[in-house]
């Protein structure tokens, strides 16, 4: 049940039991005052038949002078020196009035006291009547007012999952318009964060860029350097390990480019499943890889798709290295349509990485191997300039699987 849902039953069972209350006790009291009336008759009734008993020894209005069907509660109230009134139950109630007169007798009077008085049925229908639409008015006014409450609620939270998935310039105010509720705090609330984490990520990626680009100058110095040294172990520990800190300047700085924006696809027309199986090939070349360590699966016809076949080609390569270097080969590589999956024979990816996608500098559990993590954020990054989805899941094997959809070409769109 939802918040609208549950805010509706709330208002209806407060109104509901509200409204039943109230006509419980204005049936209540309406009753009361008709039975005060009927005393207030009867004891007038009885104080002038008395008068005139007393006087004229003429009894008035029908009255009995020592009724023997004279209740007994009556009879000694009279004893007691006093006038009283007195109604007897159902089913034929009666309202009986009685006084003492001359010679120590009791004089009484007893008239039906009707309770199916028309009055009071027209007066207990009205309730009723009235209550029920009573009822529907609050319950359809509770449903408005939770429905509009229960819509601001909603829209604070689609923008905060707009800004989970990266829309920092979403705006939770403008998602419940004007107010000065608890909802419209909440609102400012979000958008106070949203722009505080606007404002840091900024700031990281202004560090990451700056750094990336102070260091690529000594780095490139570093390496030059490097190969001047005399051969032996040293000297290959230091070049290898300049030629690592290379990679990794020139990785955050590809990274910089994603988070400027400035990144452009320069699409052209690929043939997909030829262009993977010689850009596996090529990879295998430059790695120096055994031939069955990367198997190129081709399933259906070859499709011919409009993309940048270099992004491609580089989110092929961290991928397949990926794999190699955390899970264990063969990596599979299965081309079908617009689809690309590479999969290896390792442990898997992380549960959190699968759920939320790659960070920089996360490389995952410690079972998958040590790196900086930027890998697989790269092939993200090169994956959103080409407008394709990369997913990252568990193989049929149980090892790491990554999917990536291509878009599908404008000529197919349009047909």
């Amino acid at each position: 049940m939802g918040l609208r849902s549950k805010l509706g039953l709330i208002f209806l069972l407060v109104s509901s039991l509200a409204i039943l209350v109230l006509c419980v006790a204005v049936y209540t009291q309406a009753q009361s005052s008709r039975l005060d009336r009927t005393r207030s008759f009867a004891d007038e009734r009885i104080q002038l038949a008395a008068e005139s008993y007393n006087q004229n020894d003429v009894p008035l209005f029908g009255s009995k002078l020592d009724d023997p069907d004279l209740p007994p509660q009556l009879r000694q109230a009279v004893l007691e020196g006093k006038r009283a009134t007195y109604k007897t139950g159902s089913p034929n109630a009666k309202m009986w009035a009685a006084a003492g007169v001359k010679d120590g007798k009791i004089l009484s009077i007893v008239q039906d006291y009707d309770t199916d008085d028309p009055s009071m049925n027209a007066l207990r229908r009205a309730l009723i009547l009235g209550g029920i639409g009573t009822v529907a008015l609050v319950a359809l006014v509770s449903v408005v007012a939770a429905g509009s409450l229960s819509r601001r609620i909603v829209g604070v939270a689609g923008t905060a999952r707009r800004i989970a998935a990266g829309d920092l310039d979403a705006s939770a105010a403008e998602a419940v318009g004007k107010g000065r509720d608890e909802v419209a705090s909440l609102a400012t609330a979000i958008d106070t964060m949203a722009s505080s984490l606007r404002g840091q990520l900024e700031a990281e990626r202004r560090f990451t860029a700056d750094v990336a680009h102070d260091l690529r100058t000594p780095v490139t110095g570093l390496l030059t350097a490097a190969e001047l040294l005399p051969p032996g172990r040293p000297s290959e520990l230091v070049r290898d390990r300049a030629k690592v800190l290379r990679r990794l300047v020139e990785d955050l700085l590809e990274i910089a480019r994603f988070d400027s924006g400035v990144e452009q696809a320069d699409l052209e027309h690929v043939g997909l499943g030829a262009f993977v199986g010689s850009a596996v090939g090529r990879l295998r070349m430059q790695q120096a890889l055994a031939p069955d360590s990367i198997v190129v699966h081709r399933v259906g016809e070859d499709e011919t798709v409009w993309t940048d076949s270099r992004r491609i080609e580089r989110i092929l390569a961290n991928l397949i290295v990926n794999g190699l270097r955390h899970g264990r080969p063969p990596i599979e590589v299965t081309v079908n349509g617009r689809v690309i999956e590479v999969a290896d024979h390792g442990d898997g990816y992380p549960e959190e990485l699968i759920a939320e996608g790659p960070r920089r500098f996360r490389s995952g559990m410690a079972e998958r191997g040590v790196g900086h993590g930027l890998g697989l954020t790269i092939a993200a990054g090169h994956a959103k300039v080409l407008g394709a989805e990369l997913t990252f899941g568990t193989a049929a094997t149980g090892g790491a699987l990554a999917r990536l959809v291509l878009p599908p070409s404008p000529e197919t769109e349009s047909s």
